[in-house]
């Protein structure tokens, strides 16, 4: 298979989290949140961060509900996505991310967070976490 970098979004309507990850050592890394007005990124930090990384595709978790349908997150996720292809031209997968929050939350919790995620935001470990397993699924 072909070498593959992907940014991946945790849609929340006031941070979106974010993480850069690679398909030669399927590895991920949380980066900085991005602030959010009612879901709406500063899509000028967004692109930023895109020329930054250069990814060739954007993944955006996609906020299931535990029984498989979508909420009106999702809905609003699905827009953001939409909205990211269309301002970028890359290509955009949603991907399943039941759980990813929960899991995230933990992981801020064994690093010794208590509540205050400035340093390790959960958004933005749900990126990563996000982007971890569709990296382990392209690559079974």
């Amino acid at each position: 298979m072909k070498p593959l970098t992907a940014l991946a979004f945790d849609f929340g309507t006031r941070s979106i989290g974010t993480a850069y990850g690679q398909s030669v050592t399927d590895s991920a890394r949380e980066l900085k949140p991005l602030p959010a007005r009612d879901g709406q990124p500063d899509w000028t930090l967004l692109q930023r961060l895109i020329d930054e990384w250069q990814p060739a595709l954007l993944l955006v978790g996609l906020p299931l509900n535990m029984d498989g349908s979508e909420s009106e997150l999702s809905q609003r996720a699905r827009k953001f996505g939409n909205r990211l292809h269309g301002r970028t031209g890359l290509p955009v997968e949603f991907i399943d991310e039941r759980l990813s929050t929960r899991a995230a939350k933990e992981e801020a919790y064994e690093r010794g967070h208590r509540g205050n995620f400035a340093e390790d935001p959960v958004d933005s470990i749900a990126a990563r976490i996000i982007l971890e397993d569709w990296l382990r699924a392209r690559a079974s």
